[in-house]
């Protein structure tokens, strides 16, 4: 006796068409969950105040970059990640050196540099002396003896008889600052990771329909 199976439809040709469609699934979900992340993160750092160019700063990409995988994967990261970092975390900042946080006040202006100036170029900058003055119950100060300008910034009095001429306080000093907390990203992480299962399962479903 000759016996013979014929297996119909055939079990290879349905295992690699589901194989195929769960690449295009895992592929599409991963690339999904990426983006959304990307957007969230974006959305997130502007809507806390921080300005759209640091939250154009998230960026994210995908692996493979052409072609499906299982093993798909997205990244999302920050161009500018100490910056992000720190208002995600809200550190505790100190002086490297042990020595006093110089925060500027508005005479003290704006550095050429752009951001915030510190005690050495203001007095480069002005051609002024600041000298530090201790406080018990607040931050130290360092002021400076001049007059202020039409833009509220202390600036050298040209006066011989001393008229105008005030104590303007520049800089105040603290031994430490802690960064508010203004961040959340971890949130937006695992939303992203909780909606993959589904994402994956229902683009699986419509890849094999």
């Amino acid at each position: 006796m000759r016996l013979k199976l014929d297996i119909d439809p055939d079990i290879v040709a349905m295992m690699a068409a589901e194989v195929a469609a769960g690449k295009r699934a895992v592929t599409a979900a991963m690339r999904e969950a990426g983006t959304r992340l990307k957007t969230d993160w974006r959305m997130q750092i502007s809507g806390a105040g921080l300005g759209r160019r640091l939250a154009n700063s998230i960026r994210n990409q995908n692996f493979p970059r052409s072609g499906e995988s299982l093993d798909a994967a997205a990244l999302v990261w920050s161009k500018a990640p100490v910056i992000v970092g720190a208002h995600d975390t809200g550190p505790l900042i100190r002086s490297k050196d042990g020595f006093w946080l110089a925060i500027p006040l508005p005479a003290a202006g704006k550095s050429t540099r752009g951001g915030r100036i510190t005690p050495g170029e203001w007095e480069r900058r002005r051609g002024l002396r600041l000298r530090f003055v201790y406080r018990r119950t607040g931050p130290s100060l360092l002021v400076a003896e001049g007059r202020l300008n039409t833009k509220g910034q202390a600036v050298v009095s040209r006066s011989k008889t001393g008229r105008g001429k005030v104590t303007v306080p520049i800089f105040l000093l603290v031994p430490q600052v802690k960064l508010p907390k203004r961040l959340n990203l971890d949130h937006d992480v695992e939303r992203a990771l909780d909606s993959l299962p589904r994402l994956i399962v229902e683009g699986w479903v419509e890849g094999r329909a």
